[in-house]
């Protein structure tokens, strides 16, 4: 199943290293919030909407960071692209640790987002030109479950510094901690080069590419559907990444070390999630992997938010939550960079996955808002349930492009 990487060439592997623990790193942090949620609803007396609303502004900003992240990959190159998107989503995460309001960690959350949103259009673009198109759906997604290794390390820090420090100061350790990892990938990431089909589309005039080449025909389809296809899978994506530690805190009851557990399990799940269907994106196509895993995420998420189940039972249907969450996105990468030419790559996926996660952003609020009228376990699972029947219109029209060569205009 893993002898594609035996068959990646010492560029391809460094390339997926370099990109692979940059995801991750965007991960821990982006993750710390939903792990300290609860003990800053506590110890501000934040309402369920503020806290959804800090959840919701960085995933927000992050789509505008994410289309001029793409767009100046298109002029500046890739790489240093995401040398500078890593540089900025470390710094914000750590100032975060020094506010000390409802408005200053908006501030900091917002800005931060616009390294997010970058880190994902620039790295996406670079994995899936320089790898080869019979692995591209595997290695991209496989790129994608370092979210999960992130996570994970996120919850493991979690659970040590909340069990060592007084909640009041361990939410701030928890943001200054998400600095330290930014320097060992920018060390990773210092022989990184562009790609050879990049550098030969530089070659070529660029008048005639602007940033609305992707709103007109015959990119112009291809751009919306994309984008609706982000929209829902990352909607789902952030519900349950954004609530599933508050859910499990104050619905289940359970305790900071059990919770940790339990993300544990979620997080495994997500993980095998991302290198399963990765690996399916590339054997079925990308069209029956978006369908197969938006399917079984609703039925999950439904019966794990809606149901009256165990404690064991919603120990191992967390591995399911995390398994067809994280297997739709992994596939996105590899088909959105088949369906633009590479002038305008970075642009149309930086686009596309932002406006979709623009759009998406939206629901960790939504449940918030939503969550004083119902259960907060309603509100959760209807938004999720109705993120993935997204997912599963926009796969309906969205072209079939496996295997495909990626090319630049003539």
């Amino acid at each position: 199943m893993f002898n594609w990487f035996a068959a990646l060439s010492s560029t391809e592997r460094g390339t997926f290293w370099a990109c692979f623990t940059g995801w991750a790193l965007d991960a821990m942090d982006v993750q710390i919030y939903a792990l300290v949620m609860p003990t800053l609803i506590a110890a501000w007396g934040l309402s369920k909407g503020q806290a959804g609303t800090l959840g919701t502004v960085a995933l927000l900003m992050s789509a505008f960071g994410g289309w001029i992240a793409g767009v100046l990959a298109d002029r500046i190159g890739r790489v240093r692209v995401l040398q500078l998107t890593i540089l900025w989503f470390a710094l914000f995460t750590g100032l975060s640790g020094l506010t000390s309001s409802y408005d200053q960690l908006l501030l900091t959350r917002s800005l931060q987002g616009l390294g997010f949103g970058g880190e994902w259009a620039a790295g996406a673009t670079l994995m899936a030109e320089v790898i080869k198109p019979h692995l591209r759906g595997r290695v991209v997604g496989c790129v994608q479950s370092g979210w999960s290794v992130g996570y994970g390390a996120a919850a493991i820090i979690f659970t040590i510094v909340f069990s060592l420090v007084p909640p009041t100061e361990a939410w701030r350790l928890m943001f200054f901690l998400g600095i330290i990892p930014a320097i060992a990938v920018l060390f990773i990431r210092r022989s990184l080069r562009d790609s050879a089909i990049f550098e030969e589309a530089k070659t070529q005039a660029r008048s005639e590419f602007t940033i609305g080449t992707i709103f007109q025909p015959p990119l112009l389809g291809k751009t919306a559907t994309a984008s609706l296809l982000a929209a829902g899978a990352l909607g789902g994506n952030y519900t349950i990444l954004t609530w599933l530690p508050t859910f499990l805190r104050q619905v289940r009851h359970l305790s900071v070390l059990h919770t940790g557990g339990y993300l544990g399990v979620n997080i495994f799940g997500s993980f095998c999630g991302y290198v399963l269907s990765a690996h399916l994106s590339d054997a079925l196509g990308r069209r029956p992997t978006f369908a197969i895993m938006a399917i079984c995420a609703g039925v999950t998420v439904a019966v794990y938010t809606m149901l009256p189940i165990t404690p064991t039972e919603t120990l191992l249907l967390g591995f399911l939550l995390g398994f067809f969450q994280s297997g739709i996105v992994a596939g996105m990468g590899a088909a959105f960079a088949e369906l633009f030419p590479t002038q305008v790559r970075g642009n149309g996926q930086g686009f596309s996955y932002n406006a979709g996660r623009g759009i998406g952003a939206a629901m960790p609020a939504l449940v918030g808002y939503m969550g004083a009228l119902l259960p907060l376990g309603s509100s959760i699972g209807l938004f999720a349930i109705f993120s993935y029947a997204i997912v599963l219109l926009a796969t309906a029209l969205l072209p079939e492009t496996r295997g495909k060569e990626l090319l630049s205009y003539d």
